[in-house]
């Protein structure tokens, strides 16, 4: 995916509120400085990846260990790395769940936000469908991973991401959630 290809999929998202619009914008502009906008090291602003993870169970979100606020997976992108297989590999690191992208590839949510040590995120959003199991995290990762209903959802997560979840919740039959356990045997 080329940045170009990335900015035509940012356009096309409809924004759920005027915090997605502004973000939206500023995210844009953040893709026409020079460099890497990934790159962590290079920059204090910098895109970064996650993903709402959704089944037959609703929703998964996990409490974000150093912030202590409910969010979902995700974070950084490694250098060769594009944002849709950072949210991937982000989300199983932090899960332990197996999951798959939508085809096409869904870009559904776009957020700015402050990051630790004074950096500034702008978050890239995508689906992904994952096994409707129990999250796994990995020792290290935050042990408080679960499922959501839609419903309960926004009132867990971190105010900022509920309008995002309603849009989710309105949108889940559009996805084709089918439970992948089934799919892969």
């Amino acid at each position: 995916m080329t940045l170009e290809d990335l900015r035509q999929q940012i356009q096309r998202i409809a924004p759920v509120d005027a915090r997605e619009e502004v973000s939206i914008e500023m995210t844009l502009e953040r893709l026409a400085w020079p460099g890497d906008p990934y790159s962590e090291s290079e920059h204090d602003h910098h895109v970064t990846a996650s993903a709402f993870v959704v089944s037959s169970r609703g929703v998964i979100l996990h409490r974000h260990r150093r912030l202590g606020i409910w969010v979902q997976p995700g974070g950084h992108v490694d250098l060769g790395e594009t944002p849709e297989a950072a949210c991937v590999r982000e989300t199983i690191e932090e899960t332990g769940l197996f999951v798959r992208q939508l085809e096409p590839v869904e870009l559904f949510h776009v957020d700015v936000h402050p990051g630790p040590k004074g950096h500034t995120h702008y978050d890239l959003r995508y689906v992904l469908i994952g096994e409707p199991l129990d999250p796994r995290p990995p020792e290290g990762e935050s042990p408080e991973v679960f499922w959501f209903d839609f419903s309960i959802a926004p009132e867990r997560a971190e105010p900022t991401l509920a309008p995002a979840l309603r849009k989710l919740a309105e949108s889940i039959d559009s996805f084709g959630v089918t439970d992948l356990e089934r799919e892969r045997d």
